[in-house]
């Protein structure tokens, strides 16, 4: 099962059909969440409606929760009980995704509980520094991960944004040798999901269309590692 999703009436379905399991979820949102639920919050979540992660977390707290994006959401939004409210973040946003969000509900309700900054997912704002700055020095950036990756969609609008075009490929079989015209530099970046093996193929794609020259950019060392799930361990 996906990492970010599985709730909770799925692992009921998988139990009375004795099924076997490995829960690769977000557990410590789902976690909050319900934490935050049985404190007597109303549980607003930060993320985009429609995504994994958000269905799994909306399933895993008993009744109704908020689902908001940006600033404007967070100013229109209606609750209960302006004193009872408490919010979680999809994980996949980054730092600056969630900042403005955060700030607007802050102000409107200064007794809202939250988790900790560090729980923000900070390989994203890792990849999205990475982006603004290289788009200072290519003509094109590639973005290896497929279309309902959040941040993988993120690292396009952000090259976009700074004037750089950018294009979401699965892999090197959807690169379109049009976009390479009059182009000089190239820059492949990837969804934090996506595999290494990718971003390599697409660089030896590009290699026989004639690329003559890769580097890798200098950037943020990231340490942090994830234990396998027991069943797998014990492999």
């Amino acid at each position: 099962m996906n990492r970010l999703s599985a709730p909770p009436s799925f692992q009921s379905f998988s139990m009375s059909s004795r099924l076997p399991t490995i829960s690769l979820t977000t557990w410590k949102v789902h976690a909050q969440a319900q934490r935050y639920h049985k404190e007597g919050c109303e549980i607003i979540i930060i993320g985009h409606v429609g995504h994994e992660e958000i269905e799994g977390t909306m399933g895993s707290v008993p009744g109704p929760v908020h689902v908001i994006v940006t600033p404007e959401d967070a100013r229109s939004l209606q609750v209960k009980d302006p004193e009872k409210l408490a919010y979680v973040t999809q994980t996949t946003l980054s730092v600056d995704d969630t900042k403005d969000v955060i700030a607007v509900l802050r102000t409107r309700f200064p007794n809202i509980k939250g988790p900790d900054t560090k729980d923000i997912c900070y390989a994203s704002q890792n990849r999205q520094n990475a982006v603004r700055e290289s788009s200072k020095q290519v003509d094109l950036l590639l973005v290896v991960g497929v279309r309902n990756s959040s941040n993988s969609n993120r690292l396009r609008e952000v090259s976009t944004q700074c004037g750089t075009t950018a294009y979401l490929i699965r892999d090197e079989t959807e690169i379109q040798t049009d976009w390479l015209h009059n182009v000089r530099k190239i820059g492949i970046t990837a969804g934090t999901s996506a595999p290494e093996v990718l971003i390599q193929r697409v660089i030896t794609h590009l290699e026989g269309l004639g690329v003559e020259t890769v580097r890798s950019m200098n950037g943020v060392e990231e340490k942090i590692t994830f234990s396998l799930p027991e069943q797998l361990a014990n492999e």
